[in-house]
């Protein structure tokens, strides 16, 4: 288990701990995890093959929509894409129109002000050598929803 994974563990079983004791933590202000199960995943999508690729007339394709949509069935909930351009949907996110923002986006993403962002669920080396950690954002607050998805990366073992 990779230093990523073990800190997940934790976090999560931190999480489960206290939950055992009647607090309610995490929370979600906007009750995200709780519309999304057993109903819609709006995911914003932006190109950045092989991690997202957009269609025209199809749904979103590549690494990230693969992980999303297992994530989705593991909550019985159908996708709703939205492709866009990273501000433009960070913006959505923020105006709490979309769940989940997917797109390549690394750990030393710029949107940190703007969104929750995921311990980094992958590594890849850039062309030039260089380490990159993969994370997924969320809305700002939605922590009950931010731990279940890096609940589901943990052990769905990112990139498949």
């Amino acid at each position: 288990m990779g230093r990523i994974a073990r800190s997940l563990a934790v976090i999560v079983g931190a999480v489960i701990a206290l939950s055992g004791c009647g607090l309610a933590i995490p929370a979600d202000p906007h009750g995200t995890l709780d519309q999304v199960r057993d109903g819609s995943l709006r995911v914003g999508v932006s190109a950045n093959p092989p991690w997202t690729d957009t269609h025209d007339d199809r749904e979103p394709s590549g690494i990230e929509p693969r992980l999303v949509q297992r994530f989705a069935d593991e909550l019985n909930a159908e996708v709703e894409w939205t492709e866009g351009g990273e501000s433009t949907l960070v913006s959505a996110l923020e105006r709490g129109e979309l769940d989940i923002v997917i797109g390549g986006i690394l750990d030393d993403t710029p949107w940190v002000d703007q969104a929750a962002m995921t311990l980094p669920y992958t590594d890849s080396t850039s062309e030039h050598g260089d380490r990159e950690r993969h994370v997924m954002l969320t809305r700002m607050g939605e922590n009950a929803f931010l731990v279940e998805l890096e609940r589901f990366l943990l052990g769905n073992g990112g990139v498949t």
